[in-house]
C-alpha cells in the first residue's frame, strides 16, 4: 500500500507539472496510469500539409480510448511556435508570427470517446489567399479533470486530465522559399580513445519549415568512401536556429582524410562542407 502510494504522489506530481510547462500528452507519451484505467491516443501526432492559397481543405484525427469507461474530451486549437530557449510554446491562437489557428475549425467540439472506442475530429481549414511559406497550429483533445485518489501534502484533494495534441504543419504551395546558414563548425577527428563528432549551429532562414538530415563522409587520400555517418533529423521553424551533430565510432590507420559534411534539406537542396584531418600513427 506504502509502495502505490509513493507511486501515485510521483504520477500527480509529473501530471501537475506537465500542465504547469504546457507539455502534452502528445509530446511525451505520459498519462497518469494509477489514477483511472483509461488510456487515450491520438492520432496522427504530426500532419504537414501543403495548401493551395484561398481553398480550403480538411482532414480527420482519431481519438482512441482503450479504457473502460467513456472518455468526454473538449478540442481547442491553439498557435504553435518557440521561444528564446528553442522551447515549443502553445499560445493563444494569432499570436505568434506564423499563426494558423485562426484558419482551423474542428467538428465537433466536443466529443464523447466509448470505452474501448474510437472517435474522430474533423479538422477544418481555411487558409487566406494571400500567404506564402509555413504556417502553424496546435488542435488539442483534454479530458474534462477528475478527482484523484489520495491527496498532496497540504491534504487538498488532487485533480487530474489528459491533454493530447496534434502539431499542424501548414505550407502554401508553389511559396515556399528554403535557405540554411550552418555556422560554428566544431569537428574533432577520430583517434584511438575518441570518436569523431562534428557540432554545428543550423540557423532555417527559410519562409516555411525543414527537417534537415546531416551526414558525414570520410575520404582517404585517394578519395575513397572509407566511412559515413548519420545525424537525427530535427525540426526548424521559420527563423529557427539550434544545433546538430553527427558522429562515428570507428578508427582509422594513419593517413590524411577528409570529412565532408553534407546537410539535406527542403526539396532536393544541400550544404556541404569539407574538415580535412590526419591520423598520426600510434607510438
Amino acid at each position: 500500500m506504502m509502495k502505490r502510494r509513493r507511486l501515485l504522489g510521483y504520477w500527480t506530481r509529473a501530471a501537475r507539472l506537465l500542465r504547469a510547462l504546457g507539455m502534452t500528452g502528445m509530446l511525451l507519451g505520459i498519462a497518469a496510469p494509477l489514477l483511472r484505467a483509461q488510456s487515450l491516443a491520438l492520432a496522427p501526432a504530426q500532419v504537414q500539409y501543403t495548401f493551395k492559397p484561398g481553398q480550403p481543405f480538411q482532414f480527420d484525427l482519431s481519438v482512441s480510448n482503450k479504457g473502460n469507461s467513456p472518455v468526454a474530451l473538449r478540442v481547442s486549437v491553439t498557435d504553435f511556435w518557440y521561444n528564446e530557449k528553442n522551447e515549443k510554446t502553445f499560445s493563444a491562437p494569432g499570436s505568434s508570427p506564423r499563426s494558423a489557428a485562426n484558419w482551423i475549425e474542428s467538428v465537433p467540439r466536443q466529443l464523447t470517446v466509448p470505452a474501448a472506442g474510437t472517435g474522430q475530429v474533423q479538422v477544418l481549414v481555411t487558409p487566406p489567399l494571400k500567404v506564402s511559406g509555413g504556417y502553424y497550429a496546435v488542435v488539442f483533445v483534454e479530458s474534462k479533470p477528475e478527482l484523484s485518489e489520495g491527496t498532496t501534502a497540504e491534504k487538498k484533494a488532487v485533480y487530474t486530465n489528459m491533454r493530447l495534441g496534434s502539431l499542424i504543419l501548414l505550407s502554401a504551395e508553389n511559396t515556399e522559399e528554403y535557405k540554411i546558414e550552418v555556422s560554428d563548425a566544431v569537428f574533432t577527428a577520430p583517434s584511438a580513445d575518441q570518436a569523431m563528432k562534428l557540432d554545428f549551429a543550423l540557423f532555417n532562414q527559410s519562409n516555411t519549415h525543414v527537417f534537415p538530415q546531416a551526414t558525414v563522409a570520410i575520404l582517404n587520400s585517394s578519395h575513397e568512401l572509407i566511412a559515413k555517418a548519420e545525424g537525427e533529423k530535427q525540426r526548424f521553424l521559420p527563423g529557427q536556429k539550434s544545433r546538430l551533430s553527427v558522429s562515428w565510432a570507428g578508427t582509422l590507420p594513419a593517413g590524411s582524410y577528409t570529412a565532408i559534411l553534407t546537410v539535406l534539406y527542403g526539396l532536393d537542396k544541400n550544404y556541404t562542407q569539407q574538415f580535412p584531418f590526419t591520423v598520426a600513427a600510434a607510438h
